[in-house]
């Protein structure tokens, strides 16, 4: 019998556990060994799933519906977040040919990927950028190549010029998150006319992530680069997932949006991988997709004021300066002023018994910083951030 190589130059060689994963096994370790810790870590909302989502899902399931669903998606769903793209975004996608439903967003931008990635081709990343995006690039035997950002006034914009210095004949697309994880950046129409004029003069893909699109706080409103013109709207590969709006993080499910050829290599690629999400959890889709406006304002209130608590409570501590968000579940920290690394300031506050991230997972660019998630609420917060505080106080005085 043939035995499995296990040489180094296979192509997942290249690919390293994320972040979270990395840190998650950290404490896994020291909860085994009876140490108590407080997560301020992952960006998995608490809130509830909506009960008409779950009701939604049991009617479907008591009526048959598991069956293998449309490898489209079904058609209904389809149809349900073309009419949410035109309504609140102006986007016409015809839901025939222009759009895929996928295993959350994470499976679409793998599938995005795959359709337009030959070995060898780059994706320009600005930075600080979502660790997890860097593998299927990877996959997919293309290269990510980071880009350093502008940083005016604690706030996080893409620095065009820096794109211009970064593009080369084998780039094929940049890839944007928008409120933009971990640093909370939602972009303005301007910055985003920038970046598609950039991707229009070396004729580049956009894939724009927009699963943060409703957290958006202090009167920020969400564009997405589709909505800017109808050469933007060919460009782009618009990206969700009802993980972080509707609190469906489990639920696996997700959707894609962009010109029909690029949809049809998409899925081509999919039907090798998946028959996606169960028609009963696309049916439950449907049914978030109706809840209203007030829906999305209430959950968008509910954050900012997990957010502001979380600001408030981290003022005044020698070398640390929090930012402030735009949209998104995280508050980053500037922890430079403590003379040490991000990863060294996080593993002193596991001894303090909170867990963030370093934001040195995220490129260059984060390095100084740490990302505390507010995705989780109540005492958990409270408790959180009491022991952050006395942590990283400790820390500046040492």
């Amino acid at each position: 019998m043939k035995r499995i190589s296990t040489s180094s130059h296979g192509r997942w060689s290249v690919l390293q556990p994320t972040a979270v994963n990395r840190v998650l096994d950290e404490v896994r370790a020291l909860q085994s060994r009876g140490q108590s810790l407080v997560s301020l870590m992952r960006g998995q909302p608490d809130l509830p799933t909506p009960p008409a989502v779950i009701e939604a899902a049991e009617h479907a399931m008591r009526s048959g519906r598991t069956g293998y669903p449309d490898n489209r998606g079904e058609p209904a769903l389809r149809r349900a977040v073309a009419e949410r793209l035109r309504r609140d975004h102006g986007l016409d996608y015809d839901p025939e040919r222009e759009m895929l439903i996928t295993d959350g967003a994470t499976g679409g931008l793998f599938a995005a990927l795959g359709a337009l990635l030959e070995p060898g081709a780059e994706v320009l990343l600005p930075e600080p950028i979502y660790d997890a995006y860097t593998g299927p690039i990877q996959v997919w035997g293309g290269k990510p190549v980071f880009v350093p950002p502008l940083f005016e006034n604690g706030r996080f914009s893409v620095d065009v010029q820096a794109l211009k210095n970064a593009v080369s004949k084998r780039t094929r697309a940049i890839l944007i998150n928008t409120p933009w994880n971990p640093v909370g950046t939602v972009f303005r129409a301007d910055e985003l006319r920038a970046i598609d004029e950039f991707a229009a003069e070396h004729d580049l893909r956009l894939l724009s992530d927009e699963i943060y699109e409703t957290l958006t706080f202090d009167g920020k409103k969400h564009v997405s680069p589709a909505s800017l013109s109808a050469t933007a709207r060919a460009r782009t590969i618009l990206i969700n997932s009802f993980s972080k709006t509707y609190a469906m993080p489990g639920w696996r499910v997700g959707y894609c949006a962009a010109a029909a050829e690029i949809i049809d290599r998409m899925l081509l690629l999919w039907q090798q991988f998946s028959r996606g999400p169960a028609t009963f959890i696309q049916d439950a889709a449907v049914a978030a997709l109706e809840l209203g406006r007030d829906y999305h304002d209430n959950v968008a209130r509910e954050y900012q004021t997990r957010r502001d608590l979380l600001l408030a409570g981290l003022r005044g501590i020698d070398g640390v300066i929090p930012l402030v968000p735009e949209g998104g579940f995280f508050v980053m920290l500037d922890v430079r002023g403590l003379g040490m690394s991000s990863d060294q300031v996080r593993r002193r506050l596991l001894d303090a018994g909170v867990v963030v991230l370093h934001g040195s997972a995220y490129g260059q660019a984060g390095e100084g910083l740490l990302r505390v998630s507010f995705a989780a609420g109540g005492d958990v917060l409270l408790k959180g951030m009491e022991q952050l505080r006395a942590g990283l106080a400790c820390v500046s005085r040492s």
